[in-house]
């Protein structure tokens, strides 16, 4: 099963029935679910959005878009990028900033929550020498926002957010956070 999900996630593939990917997304929750105590260095990296429950336009999966997210638990940051597919993508794009809080497990249970709290969204260029160009303003998160990380390995991510919405990740290891990713202070 999750081979046969990994390839229906696999860019190029033809448009995955969302009842099958669903079920077997369900099946792997229960089958191999996450502990962030054991598999927390697993998150750290760059992710792409390969499906998504939402009916949101910024969590469709498009061939010409990449929905990225950057995760980087040992130093407390995060970040969704959005930019175009190609040579074109490292130009520009649209990108959050998030401090990430990993909560401890209740007793007795695995560790699988990720606090997200958004601090601040804008414009991500290209980069110049050694640095970004960044255009970023403050957010004001009127909520709190967690991520329930339900499967974790070296390829694959599931996640169910605070919204209620079923995200399903694969790891991009062609891109590199210390490459996409501002400094703090960018």
């Amino acid at each position: 099963m999750r081979t046969e999900l990994l390839a229906l996630l696999q860019p190029g593939a033809a448009a995955a029935d969302p009842a099958r990917v669903r079920a077997l997304i369900e099946t792997l929750e229960h089958s191999s679910p996450a502990d962030l105590d054991r598999d927390r260095a697993l998150l750290a990296g760059v992710w792409e959005l390969r499906w998504s429950s939402s009916r949101l336009p910024y969590l469709a999966v498009a061939p010409w878009l990449e929905n990225l997210q950057l995760l980087d638990p040992d130093h407390g940051r995060g970040m969704n990028l959005l930019r175009l597919s190609g040579p074109l993508g490292p130009l520009a794009g649209i990108a959050v900033q998030a401090e990430l809080t990993l909560a401890p497990a209740p007793e007795g249970q695995r560790a699988q929550r990720v606090g997200v709290r958004f601090e601040r969204g804008g414009w991500l260029g290209p980069q110049l020498g050694e640095r970004r160009l960044s255009l970023f303003r403050q957010v004001s998160q009127s909520f709190p926002a967690w991520l329930d990380i339900t499967v974790l390995d070296q390829e694959l991510r599931v996640c169910r957010g605070n919204a209620g919405t079923l995200f399903a990740l694969r790891r991009r290891p062609d891109l590199r956070l210390q490459d996409l990713m501002p400094h703090q202070d960018g």
